[in-house]
């Protein structure tokens, strides 16, 4: 069994959870069914929606759970607790939602159903910490490139899931509701015991990684390949059951890669990390006289862990501080954080605005059915494109270049607004490019936030403090979503009825979250002008420190 029990495994089972854990964003497969069997109006079914984006997006619980499971690396628990506790939730929400929808319960109120709702998203806040925390603290030195693969499967699980519904539930959503009950729970109970901190430096690290990338981009063009074709085509059952299995084989290969990887390096170079008194250090890949330690300098802004060396800048040594990481309390307290929430509103709240309503927008565009549905399924690959290359990207200039994490947010805040302008100009196809542009950038801050968050705040309380920021998306999207799409679109169809056709439909709309989100481009350069010292002289001598052990 100790074979099985190591860091690579342990991000194979991750990446396992996480393929069944999108169920957030397959929204769209059971709210007609929500909708007929309760009798309910739009306004009531987006309501029930909005509880799902609370639920989904508040994560702060899951934070302090995971804190608390793995401080001082106590051996009787760990994250499995925070899976065990995402389990729980997920199979009580969603089976009460289906036992709503077949009369196995009275008819609920629908505040009983937004609570059921809420609860069953809340689950994926679990599911989600306790992968992403664990990949960090297991991979320090290459936090991009871990919570880009991490991040980036949860992109695709929406689609995996989808391929799960029609392959084996031919299109019933009542029994896609009691299988959302069902197998992210029973999934995350079979491989939340292989998901463990593991405080070593096992051989090539950037290489294995480098393998699981590949994994994800092989899976992400097989499923953009399939959503194309059924939409062209109709697959017949031999067909679809073929693609399927040939999708379940592809995600069996990161438990491949794991078992190589670890054969491979135990006959090579890894050592277990300690601090004073023989216990492990929280973070993994800092070696010896290296210390946990969060500060502020001069400017005010939260250090991160790293090394207690000193740098020398000239014929000038400056030692860094030696202190506790930021707890969520300390943080909010920084102008960094608020920063943060800002840009996170702007960016993560303006494109899941645009999601929401991208169906809408292609109506009064002309756009037929086929091809808003389209654009609705590949979504999820421009997303998970985005999570994956934003972390894979930023770590590579971080480790060649030196280059401050933030400029990252701030060039795909601006391509993002640069997105939105183009769906705003209503040229033919100018949705299909926009949304292309839109959702890679979305996607993107779901893996910058996170990462920035551990560096500048630090690790032991990066669950907490960075679902915290998360709050942000349905804040934005609240905004962005009630008070400037759905008010300017009820003016503009006001004189034409009920619905509203043509480019000036949701132009201003567009404009203005394209203003937005050059706002929260502008608040990420200061973030990068704030921090860039920082990195010089903290993270980037951590990472040249680490490697030259």
């Amino acid at each position: 069994m100790d074979k099985l029990h190591n860091k690579w495994v342990s991000t194979a089972a991750s990446i396992w959870i996480q393929c069944t854990s999108g169920f957030l964003y397959t929204f769209s497969i059971y709210s007609s069914l929500l909708k007929s069997s309760q009798g309910y109006d739009q306004s009531t079914l987006d309501t029930v929606s909005v509880f799902k984006d609370i639920g989904g997006n508040f994560g702060v619980l899951s934070g302090l759970l995971y804190s608390a499971a793995t401080a001082n690396h106590r051996r009787r628990t760990g994250p499995w607790v925070v899976h065990l506790a995402g389990a729980v939730q997920c199979f009580v929400g969603f089976f009460l939602l289906w036992a709503s929808v077949v009369g196995l319960i009275p008819r609920p109120p629908v505040p009983a159903m937004c609570l059921f709702m809420l609860v069953a998203a809340h689950a994926a806040t679990f599911f989600n910490t306790s992968n992403l925390v664990t990949g960090v603290r297991n991979f320090s030195n290459y936090r991009g490139t871990i919570i880009g693969i991490i991040k980036g499967f949860i992109g695709l699980s929406g689609a995996i899931l989808v391929q799960v519904y029609q392959t084996i539930f031919n299109n019933d959503p009542t029994s896609y509701l009691l299988m959302l009950a069902l197998l992210p729970s029973v999934n995350a109970l079979l491989f939340m015991w292989f998901v463990r901190i593991h405080n070593t430096i096992e051989g090539d690290e950037k290489k294995h990684l480098d393998s699981f990338s590949l994994i994800a981009l092989v899976i992400a063009a097989y499923l953009m390949v399939v959503i194309i074709l059924e939409n062209v085509i109709t697959f017949r059952l031999s067909i679809r059951v073929g693609t399927f299995v040939l999708l379940m084989l592809l995600l069996v290969s990161p438990f491949c890669v794991a078992i190589r990887a670890h054969q491979r390096d135990s006959n090579g170079f890894s050592h277990n990390l300690f601090i004073e008194g023989g216990q492990p250090m929280d973070d993994p890949n800092q070696a010896d006289a290296e210390k946990m330690y969060v500060g502020q300098d001069s400017a005010g802004y939260g250090c991160v862990p790293g090394s207690t060396d000193q740098e020398v800048d000239g014929n000038e040594e400056r030692p860094f501080p030696a202190e506790e990481n930021l707890n969520l309390l300390q943080a909010i307290r920084t102008i960094d954080f608020w920063i943060l929430f800002l840009a996170m509103a702007c960016g993560m709240g303006s494109g899941l605005a645009t999601v929401n309503n991208i169906s809408q927008i292609g109506g009064s565009l002309g756009y037929t059915n086929f091809e808003t549905s389209t654009l609705v399924s590949l979504w999820s690959i421009w997303n998970f494109l985005g999570r994956f290359g934003a972390g894979y990207v930023s770590d590579y200039f971080l480790h060649a270049r030196g280059w401050a994490r933030p400029l990252f947010m701030v060039i795909t805040l601006a391509t993002m607004s640069i997105g939105h302008v183009v769906i705003a100009s209503g040229f033919p196809g100018a949705l299909f490019a926009g949304s292309i542009l839109v959702g890679v950038c979305y996607g993107s801050q779901w893996s910058l936030m996170p990462i920035i968050t551990s560096e500048i705040f630090g690790v032991v309380h990066m669950g907490t403090i960075f679902n915290t920021i998360t709050i942000a998306n349905p804040v934005g999207s609240f905004i962005f979503s009630v008070r400037v799409i759905g008010y300017l679109y009820d003016e503009e169809s006001s004189a034409e009825g009920n619905t509203c056709t043509g480019t000036h439909c949701f132009m201003l709309s567009f404009i203005i979250m394209a203003s937005a989100t050059l706002l929260g481009s502008l608040a990420a350069l200061w973030l990068y002008f704030r921090t860039k010292h920082f990195y010089n002289q903290v993270v980037r001598r951590r990472l040249l420190h680490c490697f030259s052990e």
